[in-house]
């Protein structure tokens, strides 16, 4: 006998609801407001918009389907089955935030505050979800397979991000480390730099993207679906024992650029997850490409 199939839906704290929880009350929470010439209504109507919306689209959820909920900050203790359907209501970046943790489940985006987000992965509306779910049951939903990028380090300590990953020093110290491509003839450099990006074509319409306009645009930015990365080291420091002619490229799908860590301490995180991150010390090598699984988005 076959389970029914689970709905996740997946949400994150308001920023109301983050308010009132360091001050105490709403009444507090707007006099911290005022004081510093912001209206607490705003702030408040946004969490009234999201809250209907997520209660939209858990009352479209058919009734002989199982549900759960999880919030973003538990998304690292929450365990995914095969068989579950994951609908985001939120912003684009949380779709991103869940994609690591997935194994080919498909993923619905859901707007809640339309016209305050891009729309990128939050592609569609509440009142859409029980035409969507039922689709990804009957076979008639169409997927896009978005490309995602791997870390792995030596010691077996992966990292997934749908955006881009970033490898560096914790806090704005300098990084220290060898870098190089593993299929370019042996040829590495040691660098000090402020770390090194590593983007998907999803990942083109944030943090990557802005690295690649301040460089000239010369490199082509990836399609989301695409199987290829850009990568961009950030303010490389020439000396007389670091160099600067490694500093952006591509990675196709069987490409891997190579850092080896000459420093104390340095992290890799994706997507802007700081606090789920891969940590790396004195001689530790990692590897970044191409990963093999990909995100399924609902379009």
């Amino acid at each position: 006998m076959s389970l029914a199939p689970r709905v996740v839906l997946v949400h994150r704290t308001t920023e109301y609801e983050e308010l009132v929880a360091r001050h105490g009350t709403h009444g507090q929470a707007a006099f911290f407001l005022s004081s510093r010439g912001r209206d607490i209504r705003e702030i408040a109507e946004r969490h009234q918009r999201a809250g209907r919306a997520l209660a939209e689209v858990a009352s479209a959820v058919p009734m002989t389907w199982r549900q759960a909920r999880v919030e973003r900050t538990d998304l690292d203790r929450f365990l995914f089955a095969p068989e579950d359907v994951v609908v985001v209501v939120g912003q684009d970046g949380l779709v991103a935030n869940v994609a690591k943790y997935l194994a080919g489940q498909p993923v619905l985006g859901i707007d809640a505050d339309p016209g305050r987000n891009p729309g990128v992965l939050v592609r569609h509306r509440p009142e859409d979800t029980g035409s969507l779910l039922a689709a990804t049951q009957s076979g008639g939903g169409r997927c896009d397979e978005l490309t995602m990028v791997e870390a792995v380090a030596d010691d077996t300590q992966r990292l997934v991000a749908l955006n881009e990953i970033y490898l560096g020093a914790v806090g704005h110290q300098t990084a220290r480390y060898r870098l190089g491509l593993e299929d370019d003839g042996g040829v590495v450099e040691a660098q000090a730099s402020s770390g090194v990006l590593i983007g998907t074509g999803t990942g083109a319409t944030g943090w990557i993207r802005s690295v690649w306009q301040e460089r000239g645009g010369r490199l082509r930015l990836p399609a989301p679906t695409e199987a290829r990365l850009l990568w961009y080291v950030r303010e490389a420091w020439p000396s007389p024992a670091t160099g600067t002619s490694l500093v952006a490229g591509e990675l196709a799908a069987a490409t891997r650029l190579q850092l080896t860590v000459e420093s104390e301490r340095l992290v890799a995180f994706g997507d802007g997850m700081e606090t789920d991150a891969v940590q790396l010390t004195w001689g530790q090598t990692v590897r970044v490409g191409v990963c093999r699984e990909r995100l399924r988005l609902v379009d």
